[in-house]
């Protein structure tokens, strides 16, 4: 299945997009030079596909860019940084 990943910062997140469909997404808001992760999801019918894993490497890729520091709220989001501690640098002091 191929879909693309794309920024819509007016919505505060990242979509994973197929066929002109919005199929996942990550949610976030920024306050100062930090990124919270509010939410990951992918509609059911696309689960399991890797999805959810490229929208958190695409928000990862975009605070690692800018010099931010994130908050994962998300369970799943703190779950990927948690497995890859290559990532532990780009997590705010509160939350290390």
């Amino acid at each position: 299945m191929e879909y693309e990943i794309k920024h819509n910062p007016d919505e505060n997140r990242f979509e994973a997009i197929s066929n002109q469909e919005i199929i996942g997404v990550v949610n976030y808001y920024k306050e100062n030079n930090i990124i919270i992760v509010t939410h990951t999801g992918v509609k059911t019918e696309y689960e399991g596909q890797g999805i959810a894993g490229a929208l958190t490497k695409a928000i990862l890729n975009f605070i690692t860019k800018n010099n931010l520091k994130i908050n994962p709220l998300c369970s799943y989001t703190k779950s990927y940084v948690d497995r890859h501690p290559e990532l532990k640098n780009l997590l705010h002091e509160e939350y290390e």
